[in-house]
């Protein structure tokens, strides 16, 4: 057998290994696998960053007010309103009449009211056809939530002018006067009045006759009064029909908690 030549060996050997070499550069990777995979969480990272939260700035600058709750010959009415950048966004009744025909007269007005509420900015909106006390004791509510708004803006405001004078600063601030008790042959009446401003925003009977027939002539009359009190800015109002004692004790009473709180 012919023998090969040794130089030829060596050239052959040296070649396989070259060959060896350049297939190994070839397949290495062009970047550490470590940094690569940081790179590609980077982006993840960045988009979640600027994913806003729910709520966000807008659901910080608002805010929500309970109404008082409004007795009604039906059952009780009271109205939560939104309220962002002093402008109501949203009015809703979390409590409202219920039971046998109430459940559709509240499914009817409700709604309307809530959404009459929000358009006209105020109280002054107009009582659903059928659902008249239900709307009584629905402005009454949202009447008093407006108050609570307006007293929580203007002790705001007076809190952040720090060189306001004192006597604006009473002005700003609310306060209660409970008139005397007035007796009637029914039992006794005694209202309460909240002023300011030197004016009533809100007025209340925190004592009615009761029992009996007396239950539905307060759930009657007592509401109308505490309207037609803010309304008149006086006692000088009507007496509700079938209510003569109770609406006499009322304006009795409302008269003494207008003279203590100076006119």
């Amino acid at each position: 057998m012919r023998k090969s030549h040794p130089i030829r060996r060596v050239v052959l050997a040296t070649a396989a290994t070259v060959s060896g070499v350049v297939l190994l550069l070839s397949l290495k990777p062009s970047s550490d696998p470590t940094s690569a995979s940081a790179a590609g969480a980077a982006p993840s990272a960045a988009a979640a960053g600027q994913e806003s939260p729910q709520g966000g700035t807008g659901a910080a600058g608002t805010t929500t007010v309970d109404g008082d709750a409004t007795q009604t010959q039906y059952g009780v009415v009271q109205v939560r309103l939104t309220v962002a950048n002093g402008k109501i966004t949203q009015a809703q009744a979390i409590q409202a009449p219920k039971g046998g025909t109430s459940d559709q007269k509240t499914a009817l007005s409700v709604p309307t009211l809530n959404k009459e509420a929000v358009a006209a900015q105020s109280a002054n909106i107009d009582s659903v056809s059928g659902a008249t006390y239900t709307s009584t004791g629905y402005k009454q509510s949202l009447q008093s939530a407006l108050d609570k708004m307006k007293e929580a803006a203007a002790s705001s405001s007076g809190s952040s002018a720090g060189s306001s004078s004192s006597s604006g600063s009473a002005q700003a601030q609310a306060k209660t006067v409970t008139g005397q008790v007035a007796q009637t042959q029914y039992g006794p009446v005694q209202v309460r009045i909240t002023v300011s401003g030197g004016k009533i925003t809100k007025a209340e009977a925190v004592q009615a006759p009761k029992g009996g027939t007396s239950d539905q002539k307060t759930a009657l009359s007592v509401p109308k009064l505490n309207q037609e009190a803010v309304a008149a800015q006086s006692a000088n109002i009507d007496s509700v029909s079938g209510a003569t004692y109770t609406s006499t004790g009322y304006k009795q009473s409302l008269q003494s908690a207008l003279d203590q709180a100076g006119g």
